[in-house]
Parts: structure tokens; sequence; C-alpha cells
């Protein structure tokens, strides 16, 4: 068995239909660990939906009440850029559980992991960029208001900055936000993080793991109570919606580095996923998969 819990819903599934947004990858990841042998049935755990007390610390009552009731305006829809349905709110609510859950299963087990999550792009009052609520940042809050921990460092290696948690975050001592992505992309406003790394178009390996280490090196300073890790697998050469050359290995040493500086601390690590668009789905779900292996290669099993 795996030295941690792998959160995981069958629900997670945003039931997008023909998107680019591969939705159904983390029903394919759940069962790519299984067929491989790498995890065992027992390794998974399924949250529970986020409570809406929950939610409301990050989200406005009106943006929660509009997802909930199906009242968004067609300009909301179209700046999520996802088709709306009942089955897509449950979505974002479970995944936030899960976030939650991996949280709290970090304090144990050193590193928490959700196979979903990673909606980066959620702020209070809107969602754009296939992001509806801000899972990670109601994670935040809620280990905060339980007084589990009191600062938490974000490392957000998705292609593409974080927005949304740039300005949930802004002027909160709190939470150091870091984001690295290649910053001709998507979102064409970026809100300043506490550290943003902002990497030109078809930087490769070698590049990206030396201003990554660099990076993590000042956010260590902060001394996080607990990393919030976006492992998006959109950094990858192939990636339809990402411009950066990073391969395979390039993103699992890129794991690594991330895992190995918080155990080197002793703070805790939770995982969420991101995005992850390639050519071809087999290779995202290969990701995605290889985040899993690197993080129990950290622990030494």
């Amino acid at each position: 068995m795996l030295p941690f819990k792998l959160v995981y819903h069958p629900g997670y599934d945003l039931n997008l239909g023909a998107h680019v947004f591969p939705a159904r990858k983390y029903r394919l990841i759940h069962d790519h660990l299984l067929d491989e042998g790498f995890a065992h049935p027992m390794d998974f755990v399924e949250p529970q939906p986020a409570s809406d007390e929950d939610i409301l610390r990050v989200h406005e009552p009106g943006w929660v009440q509009r997802l909930k009731n199906g009242t968004l305006a067609p300009q909301e829809i179209l700046r999520l850029e996802i088709p709306y349905s009942k089955r897509m709110v449950e979505a974002f609510w479970l995944a936030t559980g899960g976030t939650i859950l991996a949280a709290r299963n970090a304090l144990a087990d050193r590193i928490g992991f959700n196979i979903g999550g990673g909606f980066h792009h959620a702020f209070p009052g809107h969602g754009e960029g296939f992001c509806a609520i801000h899972d990670v940042a109601v994670a935040i809050r809620a280990l905060q208001y339980d007084r589990l921990i009191e600062r938490a460092l974000v490392v957000d290696c998705d292609v593409h900055h974080g927005n949304g948690t740039a300005a949930i975050f802004a002027g909160d001592r709190s939470v150091l936000t870091l984001s690295m992505h290649q910053f001709n992309n998507y979102p064409s406003e970026k809100p300043p993080s506490v550290i943003d790394i902002h990497l030109r178009d078809g930087v490769s390996d070698d590049e990206y793991l030396e201003r990554m280490r660099g990076a993590l090196k000042v956010a260590m300073s902060f001394a996080p109570n607990m990393i919030f890790y976006l492992a998006g697998a959109d950094p990858y050469r192939e990636d339809q919606l990402g411009g950066l050359s990073l391969t395979m290995e390039g993103l699992k040493q890129r794991d690594r580095v991330v895992f190995e500086t918080g155990l080197r601390s002793s703070v805790p690590v939770v995982v969420t996923l991101a995005g992850g668009y390639a050519r071809n789905t087999d290779d995202t779900v290969a990701i995605h998969c290889d985040t899993v292996k690197a993080a129990r290669e950290a622990l030494g099993q």
C-alpha cells in the first residue's frame, strides 16, 4: 500500500462532453494506477463535498447561489469556458472537499494527494478558465479556520498564471503565492503573486528546474506550515494549451524537487493536479501518474 492516501471520487468528472479539458482524466488516472498495480483499492478514499460554509470563506454568496441554482448569466458561462450543468457544479464541490481532505491527510502522512482540484483561475465572485470554485483557497481557509495551520505556501506549476490565487490572497501575509508559468499565455491580465516566475516561450527542462529551485529557496524562507502544490501537466512539450517544452522526465523531476523541498523542512505537501491538455490524453494521464510515483519516491518507498 502507498504511504499516503489518494483522494478521488467518480463525480470529479465535470461532464464536459467534447472539450479540450479532458475531465475524464481523473477516472483514467485512478484506473491506470490500479491496472499497473502501483496502487491498491485501499489506497483510495472518497471525499464528501465541501460545505457551503467552507466555500463561503472564499467565494461571494451571489456567485455560490447562481452556481447552485443554475442562474448564471450568459456572459458568466462564456467566461467560465465550460458548459453549465448541475453535475459540473457538484464536481467542483466534490473536488474542493477532496482538497480539504488531502490537506488534512497531509498533516498525518506528510503528503496529501487529491486526484483532482487545482482550479486556480476561480475568483471570489466569478469563474474563468474552466475554474468555478478555488478549491485550494477554500482548503487553506478551512485549515486556518480550524487552527491546523497558520501560514500556507502555494506552489503553482501549471503552465498558466494562477490569477485567481493571486487575487484572493493579495495582501494576505499568511499565504505566500508562487506562480511559475509561461508569460505569453492565458490569462492576459496577471495580478501579481508574491513570487511570479514569468517564463519565455519554449523553456525546457534545465532552465525550468534551475529557476524553480531558486524560487523555492526564496519561498521557503516564509516558513510555511503547509505547501499546496498545483502539479499541472501542461508545461509538457506536447500540450495543446501550453508553449513550454518540458519532457515527461523533466516534469517528474519538478515533482521531486517540490516534494523533497517540503520533506527536508518537515512541511507537509498537498497535491492537486490542475491542468493538462496533451494532444494524446494518455500523455496527460501518464504525467499525473508520475506525480504520484514521485511522491512515493520522495518518501523513500
